[in-house]
């Protein structure tokens, strides 16, 4: 079980949560350890909405940085990451604060979920061959016969994610729904010691938040930053598909305008801000603060308060 004392800060993009961890992170005595996707990756700068040079040198930051933008990076290389970590931060006598809204890599500690590290070169050559000799569609009903829910989930043509689902279950023995299912509805106790909070605000708020905050990345030199990994990178480079980073390529390839990117960057913004709230709001665990209606000095009031009460019960 995960123990701390120990932070958790979670919540839709553009809520405050970096703001918050900071200002913990000052405080406390703490360090933060990143729990967004996107962060871990070098050179990648404005569109992940990393923190600021001086941000990095005034308050220890994890899991930034750590790797070049054509690296795999998965939730169980986090997770086996974050806990050597956290147990460092720990020992030290600080307080680990983890700040993101990547809602796997946080399930993966909080509940110890296991997860096959790089899965089995075989089996995965087995499928990726099968699809070359009998195509996408032999491929989607080879998972639909094992797992139908994933099936029905995946499109034939994402061919990457149907060989993964294929691939998890042969190593696993269970389906790939079955594992999600355990995700989206199993929420076991965590320990006392963890404070395990989350930041919202009205939908339109939010809204206007990323709105506003695209523009300004691109006002800061996304642009640029994209044109610069492109010399180094293939556009078709994993980490280059994440949201903003996918818009300015496909502006850059001359295949959209420039309103009609802000228009799609923002647009996707929104839909991943109103997922990632999806999944954090079925965690009863988290402790909601709306910050339209409570400001940064109340919420930290109100956390110190319960730090307190965490700290007496660590031994």
């Amino acid at each position: 079980m995960l123990k701390g004392p120990l932070i958790i800060i979670v919540g839709p993009t553009a809520v405050g949560k970096s703001d918050l961890g900071m200002e913990l992170a000052r405080k406390l005595n703490g360090e933060i350890i990143n729990g967004d996707s996107i962060q871990v990756y070098q050179e990648l700068d404005i569109g992940s909405a990393k923190p600021s040079l001086g941000e990095l040198g005034e308050i220890r930051h994890h899991l930034i940085n750590i790797l070049e933008p054509d690296k795999p990076f998965t939730t169980a290389v986090f997770q086996s990451l974050a806990r050597v970590i956290l147990a460092d931060i720990q020992a030290r006598r600080k307080m680990p604060i983890i700040v993101g809204g990547t809602g796997l890599y946080i399930r993966s500690l909080t509940d110890d979920y296991s997860f096959p590290l790089e899965g089995s070169d075989k089996i995965k050559t087995k499928w990726l061959t099968f699809v070359r000799n009998h195509g996408s569609l032999a491929l989607h009903g080879k998972l639909a016969e094992i797992d139908p829910s994933t099936a029905r989930r995946l499109h034939p043509n994402d061919t990457a994610r149907v060989v993964r689902a294929l691939e998890v279950s042969e190593i696993t023995g269970k389906p790939l729904s079955e594992q999600r299912d355990y995700l989206e509805t199993k929420y076991p106790a965590l320990d006392q010691t963890v404070i395990y909070l989350g930041l919202d605000a009205p939908r339109q708020v939010i809204y206007d938040r990323i709105n506003l905050r695209c523009e300004s990345m691109l006002e800061a030199g996304l642009i640029q930053e994209v044109e610069g990994l492109l010399r180094k990178y293939p556009y078709q480079t994993k980490s280059l598909q994440s949201i903003g980073y996918r818009h300015v390529i496909q502006y850059l390839r001359g295949l959209t305008k420039y309103e009609e990117m802000l228009r799609l960057f923002q647009r996707d913004t929104r839909h991943f801000a109103k997922r990632q709230f999806t999944w954090f709001r079925r965690d009863p665990r988290i402790k909601w603060y709306d910050t339209y209606k409570y400001s940064k000095s109340e919420i930290i009031s109100d956390v110190f308060h319960t730090c307190r009460e965490a700290l007496s019960r660590v031994e």
